[in-house]
């Protein structure tokens, strides 16, 4: 019930958050299941955020184990539709919840649902695809073996910056792998080197690679041109959404470099808090005008405003 009640509103702030999403195949957000989503993973929970927001079906995420330590954050996990998988470095004695967890994920695809999984196994901020593990392949021949007529796409998000603000977002989707595309029936080592190698070359088209500090081809990977009658327009409302905007932004902005000391969480947290603290935000700034003008023309903030936000963002140059 979260899941679908948090849906609608995270798509909407997506749409500001981010200057431009686009989607090389958008016929594949339509998808019926069984489907995984194999994807690499360059930008922690905002990656699962976004593939959630897009695709039509509600989609099961598979996230590291340790995050599920509390039971107060495994329930609230477990309402957004995501399920721990555990690697060695989280404890052997783990690795066993893991068959759990794949069991699970094969009772989805019966109902035809749709998994995601982040075949690199962790996140780093990186413009590259790195060493794909196991589990992705692993999970596949389970499902193939339980007569389970199991689809993967394989999946690359690709971001112009993981630490500004206003994402340019290149998402996307390759051919899809099926059972018929491999020679091999069963799972064994072979089978498992055989189908990393087709997600690896697939993957290796949908992810876009560059070096950290190459601006001049990042600048020709994300292109972003505003054209002067539409920078004209958004100037006066992009200047009042920065002023408007910067009491709430500012502070959360020096929040999450702090706790986060700018590792690859930096940008998800600093989404999670916005996306959680704007309506607040609004809310207060709404109260403020009704206790000031004694009318309720203030509460028009919840719609003036994000617009001006979007005008703001709009302007920005990548």
């Amino acid at each position: 019930m979260l899941y679908h009640i948090v849906k609608i509103p995270a798509r909407i702030a997506l749409s500001i958050f981010c200057k431009k999403i686009e989607i090389n195949r958008k016929e594949i957000t339509r998808i019926q299941g069984p489907v995984l989503i194999a994807c690499n993973h360059p930008n922690t929970f905002l990656d699962a955020i976004l593939l959630a927001t897009i695709f039509k079906q509600p989609i099961y995420s598979l996230a590291r184990g340790d995050a599920f330590k509390n039971k107060f954050v495994s329930a609230l996990l477990s309402s957004f539709k995501i399920l721990p998988v555990y690697r060695l470095s989280e404890g052997a004695e783990n690795l066993n919840n893991n068959y759990d967890t794949f069991a699970k994920c094969k009772e989805i695809f019966k109902k035809n649902g749709v998994v995601l999984i982040f075949s690199e196994g962790l996140c780093k901020n990186e413009w590259k695809l790195r060493p794909l593990k196991k589990g992705t392949a692993r999970l596949t021949f389970s499902s193939w073996e339980d007569n389970i007529d199991l689809t993967v796409i394989p999946t690359g998000i690709n971001y112009h910056s993981f630490s500004s603000f206003g994402k340019h977002v290149k998402m996307n989707f390759e051919n899809p792998i099926q059972w018929k595309d491999l020679n091999h029936s069963k799972m064994n080592g072979s089978s498992i080197l055989t189908f990393n190698d087709i997600l690896k070359s697939s993957l290796e088209k949908a992810v876009i690679h560059l070096e950290p500090d190459d601006s001049s081809l990042r600048k020709e990977a994300f292109p972003h041109s505003i054209s002067s009658i539409k920078k004209n327009l958004l100037f006066i409302p992009a200047i009042l959404g920065r002023w408007i905007h910067a009491p709430l932004y500012l502070p959360i902005q020096k929040i999450a470099w702090k706790n986060t000391k700018h590792n690859e969480f930096y940008d998800a947290v600093l989404v999670g808090l916005l996306f959680f603290l704007y309506p607040l935000y609004l809310l207060i700034l709404a109260f403020g005008f009704y206790l000031i003008f004694r009318n309720g023309w203030g509460f028009l903030d919840f719609l003036i405003f994000p617009l001006l936000a979007w005008a703001s963002i709009q302007s920005k140059e990548n």
